[in-house]
């Protein structure tokens, strides 16, 4: 039996970071675990303000980013940094979280070392490789690599052994992000954003919007804009917050539609805290994110997916979710139901989150203890 498990942890972008930063503070609490961290810096400010807000440290820092990176860019950079992190150090594992580039070219990396690979956030899928591009075909991949997969559902793991994944590798854990709040929400919360230290929470209906994916730039993105214009318009008690995504593809779109709007708020992207509890103090969320398709349901928000598809249609089928894509007039109709209809809000508001009690992270560490000590 070994007498320490070396885990290395990488991980590059914000959203990776909210879910992975739960997980690597339980795996430095367990004596049998020696826990690293890798960044690849696929993010960069949005990145270093989650790992503040968890307190958690990285022992490597790629700092890859550069404007208009393509994902060719950033998997070619990752690949040739990590590679000789991961010859120095010799981790027993090699942690990756979900879909992004930097965890599917740190993945196929430890592969060409032949170090074991856990996919945190494992069996996700639309079946449909460009959508989300490249999301779809990241997560995929890695789960090809991968020796420990740690799905949230029951679902995924179904998914997982359709493809050939043996049961006995994979662990149905929840979602880290669950684990999150703990660290991040609270009732007398003080945001750090001031425009959102002046909203008057009780005196309007608050949307949060959030639309950044690469699918939906130019066309989808605009169509979204005119939407929330004709919501403002319609519903005097509503107002609008979007933290917009620093890509110029984004904001060049929304910043000439949206700005000059009375009750409509655009701020840079908001700190992780700031995010939560804005969610938590929403009345509903619009969103093309993944993650806020996990989040908001849990503290209490019904959310309208501004996409065609989703990855998480335990959601779907809890009721805490509708797809509805992204044509103005559909996004106009889903919701102005849920502003006025008070049935539909609450079915969805109190449905069930299907993404776990918030323990996710201890499940994982149990996990991989328990493979390394059959090995």
């Amino acid at each position: 039996m070994r007498d320490k498990i070396k885990v290395m942890s990488v991980f590059g972008t914000r959203p990776e970071a909210v879910k992975m930063c739960p997980l690597v503070i339980e795996l430095c609490s367990r004596a049998r675990i020696k826990s690293l961290v890798a960044l690849s810096g696929q993010h960069r400010s949005m990145l270093d303000s989650v790992m503040t807000a968890f307190g958690v440290d990285a022992d490597y820092d790629l700092d890859i980013m550069r404007p208009n990176q393509t994902p060719t860019d950033i998997a070619a950079n990752v690949m040739l940094g990590l590679d000789g992190i991961l010859r120095e150090e010799k981790p027993d594992l090699v942690l990756v979280h979900g879909d992004t580039t930097t965890s599917f070219a740190a993945a196929l990396t430890a592969f060409h070392l032949q170090i074991p690979v856990g996919h945190v956030e494992a069996g996700l899928r639309t079946y449909d490789k460009y959508s989300p591009f490249p999301e779809e075909m990241n997560r995929t991949l890695t789960g090809k690599i991968a020796s420990l997969h740690f799905a949230p559902t029951e679902k995924n793991k179904q998914n997982l052994i359709r493809e050939g994944v043996h049961e006995r590798d994979i662990y149905v854990t929840g979602n880290t992000v669950i684990d999150s709040f703990r660290y991040t929400v609270s009732d007398d919360y003080k945001f750090e954003c001031e425009a959102l230290g002046k909203i008057d929470f009780r005196k309007y209906k608050t949307v949060v919007l959030t639309a950044h994916r690469r699918e939906n730039h130019g066309d989808g993105i605009e169509s979204i804009c005119r939407a929330v214009t004709a919501l403002e318009e319609r519903f005097p008690n509503v107002l609008f917050i979007y933290p917009v995504h620093l890509s110029p593809a984004v904001r060049d779109t929304v910043f000439p539609i949206l700005c000059g709007h009375e009750r409509i708020i655009l701020t840079d992207p908001l700190s992780l805290s700031d995010m939560h509890n804005l969610i938590k103090r929403s009345y509903m969320v619009l969103t093309d994110s993944g993650g806020i398709q996990e989040e908001a349901p849990s503290l209490g928000s019904p959310v309208l997916v501004l996409r065609t598809e989703t990855e998480r249609p335990e959601a779907v089928e809890a009721g805490t979710v509708k797809v509805i894509g992204t044509n103005a007039k559909d996004i106009v109709r889903e919701a102005s139901l849920l502003l006025t209809d008070a049935d539909e809000y609450s079915r969805m508001a109190k449905s069930v989150n299907p993404y776990g009690d918030g323990h996710a992270s201890e499940r994982i560490a149990d996990a991989i203890i328990s493979y390394f000590s059959q090995s």
